[in-house]
């Protein structure tokens, strides 16, 4: 019989933006689907999915949010001026739209005049304008409207009051996988993609060349696991690039005997300061810093990728650049901060990892920890199984503890000697154990 199929649900970022839209928090919308915060905000950044009612029910609620948002933005935007319309900000990337050369501009086609509802119909065999003719003066002085207007970038609005607008960079498209591909080699060439940036901004993240490195490994290899979750995924490099950084960041490392020593620093002086500067900041900041000056995402994506709010990425952002420019002057300009880290990161010789190894050991794990999960179950069995053979077999009462008995009277010992029996060992004592004394032969 075959399953019905999955209720539908939106994109991750989708999701958060329909809960941000209904102003509802994490806590509000678990109370209703009846999980914890946790799920939620796990749900919200791809890494697990929702099964069954509660899939049902979170869809239902993505839906209501995403209606009632639509009929409220409808309604609002048809009631608003157009002044009012255009000087109202959004969270939006500011993304210059431009138009090749090459491309044909479509001309607008004349709108009909509106006629008279009072006027007849002309004549059979006469033909009569119903627009109004211009003159030929107001013509030829009127410009001509340009092919495509470029819409100047959004400023993005202030999360708070006392936050100032941030700057918002625009980021590169990502790269589609063609449909001849395998999956090994639509891997392969993620891999070969992202693989040599992820390991420069882990290595600006935590100052150490190896955690680096096997970071945006162990991160590949999940993304292999779950490569059919990951292919599909509207930002695969945003995924593996989530995953290095949390591995790497994961506060754990400082147990390891390998991280409980330094890296050596950079051999540029500038280089060793600015590393030091930027491991002086909280992980929050710096992976802020890095996701909004050094990949050039935008407030919200960065704020989602870090599950934290807008403006808590925004404050973030904002200590961050503070402290760096109060011990480097030098970077307080967001863009010159930006190239000091492209530049910091592709100063240093930092080891890639290959597609193939990371296939193989990604397999490897799986088999490994595969069998270590069947070996454990076999073990819990095999001990299950001894404890029930041992066991007894009927019920055996236990034996009741002992009890005084009263009556009797208790052992006594050796008691004080009287004035005869005093006498009488003495007189022992005092006379020789073996009688009357031997005769000694004395010579003459």
């Amino acid at each position: 019989m075959p399953q019905s199929p999955a209720t539908p649900l939106p994109s991750p970022k989708e999701r958060r933006r329909l809960r941000e839209a209904k102003s509802l928090s994490h806590a509000d919308l678990a109370a209703k689907i009846g999980v914890t915060s946790e799920t939620v905000r796990s749900w919200e950044m791809g890494r697990t999915t929702p099964r069954g009612r509660k899939r049902e029910t979170y869809a239902k609620l993505l839906t209501a949010n995403a209606s009632a948002s639509t009929s409220t933005s409808t309604s609002t935007n048809a009631n608003a001026n157009p002044k009012e319309r255009a000087a109202t900000p959004t969270f939006e990337k500011a993304v210059t739209m431009t138009v090749p050369e090459t491309e044909p501009v479509p001309t607008p086609p004349t709108p009909p005049a509106h006629t008279h509802p009072l006027r007849t119909k002309p004549a059979h065999g006469t033909t009569r304008s119903t627009s109004r003719p211009q003159p030929a003066a107001k013509r030829a002085a009127k410009p001509p409207a340009p092919a495509r207007m470029t819409p100047p970038p959004i400023p993005l609005p202030t999360p708070n009051g006392h936050i100032r607008p941030l700057p918002v960079r625009v980021t590169r498209p990502q790269a589609t996988r063609p449909a001849d591909q395998t999956p090994a080699q639509a891997f392969d060439a993620l891999c070969a993609l992202c693989a040599p940036g992820l390991v420069r901004q882990t290595y600006l993240l935590t100052g150490r060349r190896g955690l680096a490195h096997e970071s945006v490994e162990r991160a590949f290899q999940l993304a292999w696991q779950r490569w059919p979750e990951v292919a599909v995924d509207r930002d695969p490099a945003g995924w593996v690039r989530a995953a290095a950084y949390e591995y790497a960041m994961s506060p754990w490392h400082r147990f390891r005997p390998s991280q409980r020593h330094p890296d050596a620093p950079p051999a540029e002086p500038a280089d060793r300061a600015f590393l030091d500067v930027l491991l002086s900041l909280s992980p929050a900041q710096r992976r802020t810093l890095m996701l909004y000056d050094g990949i050039g995402l935008d407030l919200p994506e960065t704020a989602a990728e870090t599950e934290a709010s807008t403006p808590a990425a925004a404050n973030r952002l904002l200590h961050a650049r503070e402290t760096i420019a109060g011990r480097l002057p030098d970077l307080a300009d967001p863009e010159a901060l930006h190239r000091r880290l492209a530049e910091v990161g592709r100063a240093e010789k930092l080891r890639l990892p290959k597609a193939d190894r990371v296939r193989t050991g990604s397999e490897y794990r799986a088999r490994f920890w595969t069998r270590a999960a069947i070996a454990f179950t076999a073990l819990i069995i095999g001990a299950t199984a001894l404890t029930l053979k041992n066991a007894p077999t009927h019920y055996e009462p236990p034996q009741a503890p002992g009890r005084a008995i009263s009556g009797v009277p208790p052992r006594m010992g050796p008691g004080p000697l009287t004035y005869e029996d005093t006498t009488l060992r003495e007189k022992l004592r005092a006379h020789l154990p073996n009688g009357q004394e031997r005769l000694t032969p004395q010579a003459r």
